[in-house]
């Protein structure tokens, strides 16, 4: 059975933070004669929208569902079906993302990762294969439709109330905060020498442009901060290659997982961390059945605490320079080499080559526990399971939990204090957080869902009291599973 396709509205789920228009590909696959595009996303978006009607097959979510391999990706967006097969390579928030919803309802996800409504059309058009039958529900049948209109409902609201427009004076002054600590703590080292007192104390205001640094790029890889895609582009190399000495490709791919999938095992990559540490109920069980032992993970909260200085350094670094150079991402390894130039020529002067090293290192040392506990502080003690098909709003919710709102914990924590507030609507600016999570909150109390809040200390130690319950779980399963 067909029908006729209706030129759609503004509804859109691809933005611009995802999707760079100087691709060097056409909506068509094929090659553009200089790599832009050259017409600007919206007039290209409102042209598509007075082309002739199309028939198109219509689909059982039974039919769809089958859809779900590496080599047959099918998605549901606004009930369109789109085969997203042949587009996975060239995403750019890495191919994962599409196939942690192969064969699902993907509207929610794919509206709250990209920022810009109009310009879907450019890349989702050509994809478009057919639309759910017209008995078919909205969402799979086993999702709340309820729960997922009044979210969306919410998410109109909020649009309506502006929360999606950032402040660009907020991040200019961030940005600001940033560059005023370096340009300090090369006054301090160039008028009063490199000693040792200064040279810790200069560690120290580097070590908080480094964590505020980290802060600003996740701002700059989620919102659509200025007009033009270019500029968003160009501020997230910036401040994730010349200012963190990362690779912002690489950033993209693991952090987006993260999102669409929180806290579902094995989707999350920040959860899965396999063999260092055991993470959630199923990997401990499962580890310790198995009985693999690469340490006594009963012990493994006390490994976090010797471990988290060297996240940054170590995990990030080398994520980071496995993605670039096998892959062969010339400018992001050209913004990471700008990272270390500028430190050696500000203190190379000073401490010579080994000695500038050993600083950059010792502030990535120290930078390093701050991030891995505000990243983790709102994660690893919530839900953690297997793929369970939930609605978008349930998902985030159960995964994540809030720290107090306070001047200090917004800003020693970036405001990902919000955290459930960020994952449900991650491009929005941090800067209004606060405002929407009184609405977030009561319509988890209309559906009976836990809205989490803890004081900071508490959500610290939470992290290690659920490691340590983890690895109580491994040894439990580890000792009543011997050997055969």
């Amino acid at each position: 059975m067909e029908f006729e396709e209706k030129p759609e509205g503004s509804g859109s789920l691809v933005g611009e933070n995802q999707l760079d228009l100087g691709e060097k590909h056409q909506a068509n696959g094929k090659p553009g004669a200089s790599g832009k595009a050259k017409l600007s996303a919206r007039q290209e978006a409102y042209a598509k929208c007075d082309l002739p009607r199309k028939s198109l097959n219509r689909y059982t979510w039974q039919e769809i569902q089958r859809h779900n391999q590496k080599t047959d990706q099918w998605l549901v967006i606004n009930r369109k079906v789109y085969d997203v097969t042949g587009w996975a390579d060239r995403h750019p928030g890495g191919r994962q993302v599409l196939m942690h919803y192969a064969g699902e309802d993907a509207t929610d996800v794919f509206r709250a990762m990209h920022p810009d409504p109009d310009i879907v059309r450019l890349y989702l058009k050509p994809l478009l294969i057919g639309e759910l039958a017209p008995e078919e529900p909205n969402q799979e049948r086993n999702k709340n439709s309820r729960l997922v209109e009044d979210f969306q409902e919410l998410r109109r609201t909020l649009e309506t109330l502006n929360m999606f427009n950032a402040n660009l004076g907020f991040f200019f002054l961030h940005l600001a905060q940033i560059l005023i600590l370096e340009a300090l703590a090369w006054v301090i080292v160039w008028h009063f020498g490199s000693g040792w007192l200064i040279t810790i104390f200069i560690s120290f205001l580097l070590t908080v442009a480094q964590a505020q640094g980290s802060f600003l790029q996740h701002d700059m890889g989620h919102l659509s901060i200025f007009k033009k895609s270019k500029w968003n582009r160009l501020m997230h190399k910036f401040v994730m290659g010349h200012l963190k000495g990362l690779s912002s490709k690489w950033w993209n791919n693991w952090h987006f997982q993260h999102h669409v999938k929180t806290n579902i095992y094995p989707k999350d990559p920040d959860i899965d961390i396999r063999p260092l540490f055991v993470i959630g109920d199923l990997q401990a069980v499962e580890y310790g059945k198995n009985r693999i032992k690469f340490f006594d993970y009963e012990k493994q909260h006390l490994i976090f605490c010797l471990v988290s200085p060297f996240v940054t350094p170590v995990y990030f670094n080398l994520g980071s320079i496995l993605e670039m150079c096998p892959r062969r991402h010339w400018e992001d390894i050209a913004w990471a080499i700008s990272f270390y130039i500028r430190y050696f020529i500000t203190f190379g002067p000073f401490y010579g080559i080994f000695g500038t090293m050993v600083l950059i290192y010792l502030v990535k040392i120290l930078e390093s526990p701050w991030i891995a506990y505000v990243t983790q502080m709102s994660h690893i003690s919530m839900k953690i399971s297997k793929e369970e098909n939930r609605d978008w709003f349930s998902s985030q919710v159960l995964a994540t939990c809030n720290v107090e709102h306070s001047f200090f914990n917004d800003w020693f924590t970036g405001h990902v204090n919000f955290q459930i507030e960020h994952h449900l609507f991650p491009t929005m600016p941090r800067h209004n957080f606060h405002k929407v999570a009184p609405l977030v909150k009561s319509l988890c109390a209309k559906h009976g869902l836990p809205y989490v809040k803890k004081p900071m200390l508490k959500a610290f130690g939470d992290i290690l009291r659920a490691l340590k319950k983890y690895g109580a779980l491994w040894k439990e399963a580890y000792c009543t599973h011997p050997e055969i």
